[in-house]
């Protein structure tokens, strides 16, 4: 039996995430803030999968609890054998409008979490010659708007370069790009989207199993929908300045 280990595991795509692997029968470890939620998942999975679950109570923008779950993935005795860095959020304001710590604790969870734990994952998969790294990037990582995309575009780039260097080991790395998707996620961000057509809009469940799909085939980049395929394909030919000034207009905040 293998084991899958999903941050940011209680909700959105990464609640997607940990029922559909545990579906393909994979054991699951849970890791999110809040221990209420990770029981209901937990409890949940092992009712309806028949599998084993854990929990890890992890605030990845804390150094000391993000390291718990790099300890974790590097356990030799209980290897992790596919790691989805899917933790995230969102910040409403603009980035000068913020208070600094807050941006340094968007930037652990999205940026800083992922290296590390790509890193842990990495590491222990090559030693045993298999394995699968997810880093749940975004389109927004394509644009230009603010910290969030910046870090999105880190996330994509790095995984890029983490695909080359594990190339041939038996381990592989996808970075995927959705857009926008029904979750909670513009909510708990306070961020009201009620502009974005539906026909934008993506179903976890599916961009989920689009994007397993695609690890399988050891596809390095996934972005789900062929909406957002286009999108993509058309902002790497852009050029920059225009791209800005579309981003500009399109991700005002707010009130």
């Amino acid at each position: 039996m293998s084991t899958a280990l999903v941050t940011g595991a209680t909700a959105g795509i990464g609640l997607s995430f940990a029922h559909q692997l545990a579906e393909r029968g994979h054991d699951v470890v849970l890791v999110a803030r809040n221990r209420a939620r990770l029981e209901n998942v937990s409890d949940d999975l092992r009712a309806k999968y028949r599998v084993s679950t854990e929990i890890l109570v992890a605030d990845l923008s804390d150094r000391a609890e993000t390291g718990k779950v790099a300890e974790r993935l590097a356990d030799r005795a209980r290897p992790v054998d596919l790691l989805v860095n899917n933790a995230g959020y969102s910040l409403k304001r603009r980035f000068l409008d913020n208070d600094i710590e807050d941006e340094e604790a968007l930037f652990d969870v999205l940026g800083r979490a992922v290296l590390v734990l790509s890193h842990a994952a990495a590491n222990a998969m090559r030693e045993r010659g298999h394995g699968a790294i997810v880093n749940v990037s975004s389109v927004a990582g394509q644009i230009a708007s603010g910290p969030y995309s910046a870090v999105k575009s880190f996330v994509t780039v790095f995984t890029e370069g983490l695909a080359t260097e594990l190339a041939g080991t038996g381990v592989t790395a996808t970075a995927l790009l959705p857009g926008f998707t029904h979750t909670e996620f513009h909510e708990r961000a306070g961020v009201t989207m009620t502009s974005i057509p539906e026909f934008m809009w993506l179903d976890a469940d599916k961009l989920v199993r689009d994007c397993l799909d695609d690890v399988a085939k050891g596809r390095v980049v996934s972005v789900p929908g062929a909406q957002y395929k286009a999108i993509v394909g058309a902002l790497r030919v852009l050029p920059r300045g225009l791209v800005r000034s579309r981003a500009r207009r399109a991700h005002r905040p707010k009130d």
